[in-house]
């Protein structure tokens, strides 16, 4: 899995959208391939892939967006396309996940 298959699929997020590592690693063609996925976003710094909507199966905030400002401006981020958490913190996935 290359860097650039993982940030293609990323691109495909559609926005107000959410997807979790594991959905884009298996876009990517690599279903077991999540932690690659977190470990490209970390090091992504293309501002053409919208890696504040890459979130954990769950919903909760990435850790690999610490070098993009944090949680916070990931939650800012995706607050801003209109995508609402649970009252824990976790993005509502029910409601916002992506499903190609």
């Amino acid at each position: 899995m290359t860097f650039a298959e993982i940030y293609e699929a990323a691109r495909r997020i559609p926005y107000g959208r959410v997807a979790s590592y594991g959905l884009l690693a298996a876009i990517a063609g690599y279903p077991r391939g999540a932690h690659a996925v977190g470990f490209a976003m970390r090091c992504c710094h293309d501002p053409s892939v919208p890696c504040h909507r890459v979130v954990t199966k769950d919903g909760r905030l990435s850790d690999s967006f610490d070098l993009q400002g944090g949680n916070e401006a990931q939650r800012a981020r995706l607050l801003k396309e209109g995508v609402e958490f649970l009252h824990d913190g976790r993005v509502d996935m029910a409601r916002f996940s992506w499903r190609p």
